[in-house]
């Protein structure tokens, strides 16, 4: 009974929102010209450090916004966000970075399927000086398998979350707390599991802006020995987390077969009041939220349901990002505001390949709409001083060429 009332609600949501979003303000459509080109591969995390920007990814090239001969920079570089001019910053990692995260001083959290850096072995996550390039000697976490997805720095304490089993040795499936100095694992144990899926995956985790909750999302039935089907929240107010009594059945319904998870990626909006979920799933229905944006309160209670969906129609979405005015998604979406769409533009679809802004309030989306080549999609954010930077797999945004990195101008 539950299930079907979970269904009505997601419908009745659908036909509830405003079929006309609330004015709000979005960064420019037009990106700036001078940020460096990335020549291969995919941008898949973003982050900055002061004046510096931080981009991870599976390249292993890059060029001057003007040109010139490419730059040989495997996995991650940085360049300055005043000037777009690619900085010395050369670390050495044997594998993709899929996560970064600033550190205390002037360092960066590097997550990823690397197994090492520099001359050391240090699987899945490390500490790099911005000023060297080299691995921070105190920090020496390491993953037993798998990789690192998702790091967050607050309050002094370190949270990363993927798909290993064990950090450093001690037994921790997908989600960990570690000092933030030496890497060493905290006594917090999540106690994440599948048993009806198979191993843990956790897709990423969000960290309110306040340092009060955090959420993960990702291939998991179980946390603490409660039920959480794919999202579990957690209160950080305390000595340590604990499980938070925030849960939600809307991820309870499986998408299209294959996927152990559709969730992909979440943010806290900036005070903390809600986030935003986005997922794959390639099948679409208003009673699922495959290929979807979801917003969520993040300090309900008990059993919690969507404040608003908005459906692509079938086209996954992998990157979210949330300002004062706008809940920015990015993936390889034809369309949003679809729910009746299958693979194709139902009632009320509008046009926003790879990229849109969403109204907080509404879920609908604004008329922001600079465009960009598909590709597999956009797969990192970071709102910024100077404008909202996007990482994808493709060359093309608002119509110009800007290899696999932009910066849409105006966020102030």
């Amino acid at each position: 009974m539950r299930r079907i009332v979970l269904a009505l609600s997601v419908l009745l949501l659908a036909f509830a929102v405003p079929a006309t979003a609330t004015p709000g303000w979005t960064v420019g459509e037009d990106p700036v010209d001078w940020t460096p080109h990335v020549m291969d591969g995919q941008v898949r995390a973003i982050t900055t450090v002061g004046d510096t920007v931080v981009v991870g990814g599976d390249f292993t090239g890059v060029t001057e916004s003007d040109g010139g001969p490419v730059r040989e920079l495997w996995y991650l570089f940085a360049f300055s966000l005043s000037t777009g001019r690619i900085l010395s910053f050369e670390p050495w990692l044997d594998g993709s970075v899929m996560s970064l995260e600033p550190g205390p001083g002037n360092t960066v959290y590097v997550g990823g399927r690397f197994h090492r850096v520099g001359d050391r072995d240090q699987r899945g996550i490390t500490q790099l000086d911005l000023a060297t390039g080299q691995p921070v000697a105190e920090f020496t976490a390491a993953v037993d398998w798998g990789d690192v997805r998702g790091i967050e720095y607050t309050n002094g304490s370190l949270y990363v979350g993927g798909t290993f089993s064990a950090i450093n040795g001690v037994k921790r499936s997908g989600l960990a707390k570690l000092d933030p100095r030496t890497g060493a694992v905290d006594a917090f144990d999540a106690r994440l599991s599948a048993p009806e899926i198979g191993r843990v995956k956790v897709e990423d985790i969000a960290v309110s802006p306040q340092g009060d909750r955090l959420i993960a999302i990702g291939a998991m039935t179980e946390a603490g020995g409660d039920f959480r089907v794919q999202a579990a929240m957690f209160d950080l107010t305390g000595r340590e987390p604990v499980l938070a009594p925030w849960w939600t059945d809307a991820f309870n319904r499986p998408c299209r077969a294959g996927f152990d998870t559709y969730m992909r990626a979440v943010d806290f909006a900036p005070d903390g009041s809600y986030f935003v979920i986005v997922t794959t799933g390639r099948q679409n229905s208003v009673l699922k939220l495959c290929d979807t944006a979801s917003r969520f309160e993040t300090y309900a209670d008990d059993e919690v349901k969507p404040t608003w969906v908005n459906h692509t129609g079938g086209d996954s979405l992998y990157a979210v990002e949330i300002s004062d005015s706008a809940v920015y998604v990015g993936g390889h979406q034809r369309w949003m505001d679809n729910p009746y769409g299958h693979e194709s533009a139902g009632p009320g679809a509008v046009d926003r390949p790879g990229l849109a802004a969403l109204d907080p309030v509404s879920g609908k989306a604004l008329d922001w709409n600079p465009t960009r080549s598909r590709g597999v999609g956009v797969r990192a954010f970071a709102l910024t001083s100077k404008g909202l930077l996007a990482g994808s797999d493709t060359d093309e945004l608002a119509r110009e060429y800007h290899g696999r990195i932009g910066l849409f101008p105006g966020a102030g």
